[in-house]
């Protein structure tokens, strides 16, 4: 089942987003039949929908639900609404503002744009498996060979895009290849992305894998046998800071600590030229009930209140490399998103 996908109009039904809802995972496997912009919105901010390639997906998607079901004044007063649900993560806008492109074309030719992004997510997802794999292989040559132990943090597989997704898509890969030991995922407080959902795709996939508590991830790769860390971005800045899970940043300095890759997977999409560093980023607090309450009981005494960033920025020069679709970047070789696009594209003979 893929995480997010569209359903055509049929017998007088109009279009719908159908989305799997990860609030429930993994006691309930449950779809949304989405067919409002309030109620797309609330999916997103809730996390029914997230990980930054469905984000962009779901904007994308977004943009024909506002068109097909109100006049041009009310569609895009909500499709503004629906770009600034979820202000990190850049795909969310990056959809809505492809989809846009496209508008005046009227709703066939958007649908025909959010479904050729979902598609692109597909392809996306699969080169970057592919591409990191081969990345770990050239890194850690006999440790490729005879086995990994990776570790990574929140949901990066395909509940966080369409399919396969980002680093978790790395790590299946490894397991299909046979060159994987063990993942060590990280609980990912306070919403226990990992322990709930990373836990779960792992499990799917018949994947040998264990859970740790978030506290505990630097003291372990300090004793060595991780051989890597793979995380996703929600936002990778020109100069090579990406933003991610609250918690990443972390994993960054222990890894670096402890002598072995830090390794970002993202598409192309999540890839933002117009910020210049991770200083820029807005950085999401979601308030104090995710971090007090927990399955509904109260951790923390009355007026106790929270500081719940859901994000940290990884400064690009704790980042061995930036995996996308497309190319790897090596911020440890001093290379960033802009000057690689740069070299590639004057490479293929186009104008900056």
């Amino acid at each position: 089942m893929r995480a997010i996908d569209w359903k055509s109009s049929e017998n007088g039904n109009p279009a719908e987003i159908v989305l799997l809802d990860q609030t429930l995972l993994p006691a309930e496997v449950t779809t949304l039949r989405i067919q409002t912009i309030d109620q797309l919105i609330d999916a997103i901010q809730r996390l029914a929908v997230r990980g930054a390639p469905a984000l962009g997906v779901a904007g994308a998607m977004g943009v024909a639900l506002a068109i097909q079901n109100s006049d041009e004044h009310i569609a895009h007063a909500d499709i503004a609404r629906l770009r600034e649900a979820r202000p990190t993560a850049v795909n969310l806008a990056w959809g809505v503002d492809r989809a846009m492109k496209d508008a005046a074309r009227g709703l066939d030719a958007v649908i025909a744009t959010a479904l050729k992004i979902r598609d692109e997510d597909v392809a996306a997802s699969q080169a970057m498996a592919v591409a990191g794999f081969e990345l770990l292989a050239e890194l850690l040559p006999q440790k490729a060979e005879s086995g990994l132990t990776l570790m990574t943090i929140c949901n990066t597989g395909s509940l966080a895009a369409v399919e396969r997704g980002t680093a978790l898509g790395v790590v299946e890969e490894a397991f299909r290849r046979g060159k994987l030991i063990n993942v060590l995922a990280c609980e990912t407080r306070p919403l226990f992305q990992g322990a709930r959902l990373t836990a779960w795709e792992l499990s799917n996939m018949g994947a040998p894998h264990q859970t740790i508590v978030d506290s505990a991830a630097n003291f372990i790769m300090s004793q060595g046998g991780i051989d890597a860390v793979l995380v996703g971005a929600d936002r990778v800045t020109a100069n090579g800071d990406a933003a991610n899970k609250i918690g990443t940043f972390s994993l960054a300095l222990g890894a670096r600590f402890a002598g072995i890759p830090f390794i970002v997977v993202a598409p192309e999409s999540t890839i933002d030229r117009d910020t210049a560093t991770g200083s820029s980023i807005v950085i999401e607090d979601r308030g104090t009930d995710e971090v007090v309450v927990i399955n509904g009981k109260r951790m923390s005494p009355v007026g106790t209140t929270a500081i719940n960033p859901a994000f940290d920025v990884t400064p690009a020069s704790l980042i061995t490399a930036i995996v996308t679709e497309r190319r790897i970047i090596r911020p440890s070789h001093g290379e960033s998103p802009a000057d690689a696009l740069a070299q590639q594209n004057g490479a293929m003979g186009i104008a900056l």
